[in-house]
């Protein structure tokens, strides 16, 4: 018998309206306000010593480094003998206004897709109590389900959740990503979770440049036309924050495609980020809000039912509002090796790559299980890898760099 057990849509209902409540109480309970500004939050240390860390990042690179020349638009030239592309080497500086409200409107969603036909579902799956157990498993496609869009303010209901932006050798593109909690850092987080592919090009590139967050974009939810004539802090009611340390799996750096699905059950990244204005509060001050990550979540038939955020951009949708889905997690598994990948049914296209799958957790709040990773071309489904050993590693990594 299959392990995927349908609930009643009320129950899927049910349980959107108490995660966005749960998003909405985490946002209220550090900001009581819709903006950017956190009146009685400390200035964040890590931003002051932004130049420091800079240079050694900078001073540390396998060559020589032009900050001038890269700042006139060297960084266009994606020549493979310095495109970065290890592990630790990486920079990223500032550029003032390059990602302005037009530039963010043309970029595109990358091609994280994956034929139904390269999936081979096992006819008769286990029911298991343990994530060893999930490991090589694959159940029945999931049934689809229709995303539905995020309530405005996203200041209220998704001020954790935003979009990132990047140049790669084709041009700006964009995910989404979240808010992640900096045990380092209590109160004062300054990471972000996303997909793998949203930083590294994988087996055949490296780092993608010019990687920037906007938490809670677009935030009145308005229509694409709306947008293109609105005020910047409409577009980014918190701001643009820029990448400073980001790191992801060895796994996706050595296996990750752009089609086929490889390197799918390590497509998890996490970057810390510093404000363009030079604003001194930390990310999660700014927004209000943070989400907790659980990197030992239990077996696929214990997880309950997973809300999965994103800004679909991809026909038919524009990329302009978040969206959501709810649905009870079955198993993906193209490598068994590795960690079984959570799967669900959902209609978010590109664009949504690397928003989070979100959770209640013990004490009644949102924890992140997953991000966004691929999906067919049908846009039926989306599929995130558990999140393990070795995504831990790149969040512990991440967060040892910022203190």
């Amino acid at each position: 018998m299959s392990s995927i057990r349908r609930r009643p849509r009320r129950r899927v209902a049910l349980a959107a309206t108490a995660m966005a409540a749960a998003l909405a109480l985490t946002a209220t309970a550090c900001n009581d306000d819709d903006g950017s500004d956190s009146e009685g939050s400390q200035p964040s240390e890590d931003a002051q010593a932004g130049g420091d860390q800079l240079q050694d990042l900078i001073d540390n690179l396998p060559f020589d480094f032009d900050m001038d020349a890269w700042l006139e638009g060297g960084w266009e030239d994606w020549d493979r003998e310095t495109w970065l592309r290890e592990i630790g080497d990486y920079v990223n500086p500032i550029i003032e206004g390059l990602w302005d409200p037009d530039r963010m409107e043309d970029a595109e969603e990358p091609d994280q897709s994956i034929d139904d036909d390269q999936i081979e579902e096992d006819v008769d799956p286990p029911e298991v109590d343990s994530p060893e157990g999930d490991r090589g498993i694959t159940d029945p496609e999931p049934a689809p389900v229709t995303a539905e869009p995020v309530p405005t303010p996203y200041t209220q209901n998704g001020a954790p959740i935003g979009k990132v932006f990047f140049d790669s050798p084709e041009g700006p593109m964009v995910c989404s990503g979240t808010v992640v909690k900096d045990p380092a850092a209590p109160g004062q987080s300054n990471l972000v979770a996303t997909a793998g592919h949203c930083v590294h090009a994988g087996a055949g590139g490296g780092w993608y440049r010019n990687l920037t967050f906007v938490p809670a974009y677009n935030n009145n939810g308005l229509s694409a036309d709306q947008l293109a004539a609105a005020a910047p802090e409409d577009v980014a009611p918190y701001g643009v924050y820029w990448a400073e340390f980001v790191s992801t799996t060895q796994y996706w750096i050595d296996n990750g495609t752009a089609e086929g699905g490889n390197g799918a059950h390590g497509d998890f990244a996490v970057f810390s980020v510093t404000p363009e204005d030079g604003s001194g509060a930390s990310l999660e001050e700014t927004v209000g809000s943070a989400l907790d990550v659980n990197f030992d979540a239990p077996a696929v038939s214990e997880l309950g039912a997973v809300t999965l955020y994103g800004f679909p951009a991809a026909p038919p949708f524009d990329g302009a509002t978040m969206h959501m889905c709810v649905d009870y997690p079955s198993r993906l598994s193209m490598d068994a090796s590795m960690p079984v990948m959570y799967w669900a049914g959902c209609t978010m296209t590109g664009g949504s790559s690397g928003g989070p799958w979100l959770r209640t957790n013990e004490a009644g709040g949102p924890e992140l299980v997953s991000v966004n990773s691929i999906g067919p071309l049908e846009s039926t489904w989306l599929a995130g890898p558990r999140l393990d050993t070795d995504a831990r590693d790149v969040f512990d990594y991440v967060s040892s760099q910022t203190g």
